[in-house]
């Protein structure tokens, strides 16, 4: 296949690319350091471009070829600086809506282009109707045992906002919200899939390595399961 990754150099999109390289597919990799990367890049089947995602135009620019993009934007670099992207993504919170209007608006001369977003896990609904980015108090608690300013709640419902555009969309959109507690760890492939409720393990926990969103992420750019929807996953 042909996949495209925004955010190819951050945590979980520089896991995206390497997924989908193992896997065989040719990979097109879009970052704001684009030529940089393309520099140090020794890999084979991928390219780099840098395209604004803020922008419909520079994302329907390079659609052409591309079976399925991946959206790992975010703010900033949080591979490199995780408070800077906090601090952007509290700035504007905004951010995360308009990319996901300016991702559908590019499809719209590309229906057949598969689009998979990775969100946030806030929208989640931890008990039948109840969304914890919906509740100042749950979000707070979730945030002060992340040791997230209480501030990045913007950000947050900012997430839920750009899955409730996708939502509006006939497009072939995905959106994927990770587990609550997410980061660099090891390449299980073992986890368990859900939909609109967070997976838990044995103590209760949503957890899940960026390696293995990786894997669930590729898994479903090859054998779409999950088209106009959302899907979550966890040990």
């Amino acid at each position: 296949m042909h996949i495209g990754v925004i955010g190819a150099t951050g945590t979980i999109g520089s896991r995206v690319v390497s997924e989908a390289l193992d896997r065989g597919h040719s990979v097109r990799a879009f970052s704001r350091d684009a030529d940089q990367a393309q520099r140090e890049e020794r890999r084979e089947n991928i390219t780099w471009t840098s395209v604004d995602v803020l922008d419909p135009k520079s994302i329907a620019g390079v659609l052409p070829g591309l079976d399925v993009l991946i959206s790992a934007f975010q703010p900033g670099n949080a591979a490199k600086d995780f408070a800077d992207t906090v601090r952007r993504s509290i700035a504007d919170p905004t951010a995360y809506a308009t990319a996901a209007r300016a991702l559908l608006k590019a499809l719209e001369g590309r229906p057949q282009t598969r689009l998979i977003v990775i969100g946030g896990a806030g929208s989640l609904e931890i008990e039948p109707g109840v969304v914890r980015a919906d509740s100042d108090e749950l979000l707070h608690a979730a945030l002060d045992q992340l040791g997230l300013p209480r501030e990045y709640a913007a950000a947050v419902r900012g997430h839920r906002d750009a899955l409730n555009v996708l939502r509006t969309s006939n497009r072939l959109w995905t959106y994927f919200s990770p587990a609550e507690e997410i980061g660099p760890g090891e390449r299980t492939g073992r986890f368990r899939i859900g939909g609109d409720q967070p997976v838990l393990d044995a103590d209760g926990r949503s957890r899940i390595s960026v390696e293995d969103a990786a894997i669930a992420l590729i898994d479903e750019a090859e054998l779409p399961r999950f088209v106009q929807r959302r899907f979550t996953i966890g040990y």
